[in-house]
């Protein structure tokens, strides 16, 4: 019996498929991007505040403490969805600076007004050009800056549920018991 080659196409497809899965499970952060800014100073982002709120000055990002970088935007579901936990963050006293981007100015402020402001900065940034600078791929995007200002940590996604807990919170603590 001759096996004609395009039987053994799926037969490879699958095989390729499988070892790619493999692969991918197998590395040390599956769910992590790289940073080109981790061990470096936190790059700038836009003076320009949102309406009625602070801006952030470059001394807000080596505050000599522990600060985070939250980059959101109102129309973002998992960015409504971390807010009641970056509130928390606020109230035990973690300073948030929260870059707002790809967002309209109305609908930014009337969030915050609505669901409680948890940022000490509020960057306005409609265009997205100071998410670009950062490498921000999609909000929400959590950094963690060391009290001298340098990057220590990248989190993609919202700061809920086990990719919180078993992700985020370790580095959070971290970097919180070496300040």
């Amino acid at each position: 019996m001759k096996i004609k080659p395009l039987m053994l196409l799926p037969p490879l497809l699958f095989l390729a498929f499988a070892i790619f899965a493999a692969v991918g499970m197998f590395r040390d952060d599956g769910n992590g991007l790289p940073s080109t800014f981790i061990g470096k100073p936190a790059p700038p982002v836009t003076e320009v505040a949102l309406q009625g709120y602070v801006g952030a000055k470059p001394e807000d990002f080596a505050r000599g403490e522990v600060t985070l970088v939250n980059f959101w935007a109102s129309w973002c579901p998992p960015c409504r969805a971390e807010h009641p936990r970056l509130l928390k963050l606020a109230e035990q006293g973690i300073p948030i600076i929260g870059v707002n981007f790809n967002d309209r100015a109305g609908d930014a402020s009337a969030y915050l007004a609505e669901a409680k402001n948890p940022f000490i900065a509020v960057p306005f940034d409609p265009n997205g050009r100071s998410a670009f600078d950062w490498g921000v791929s999609a909000p929400p995007e959590t950094f963690i800056l060391g009290p001298d200002g340098t990057v220590l940590y990248r989190f993609i996604g919202p700061l809920v549920g086990s990719d919180y807990e078993q992700r985020f919170l370790p580095e959070l603590q971290k970097a919180l018991a070496a300040q």
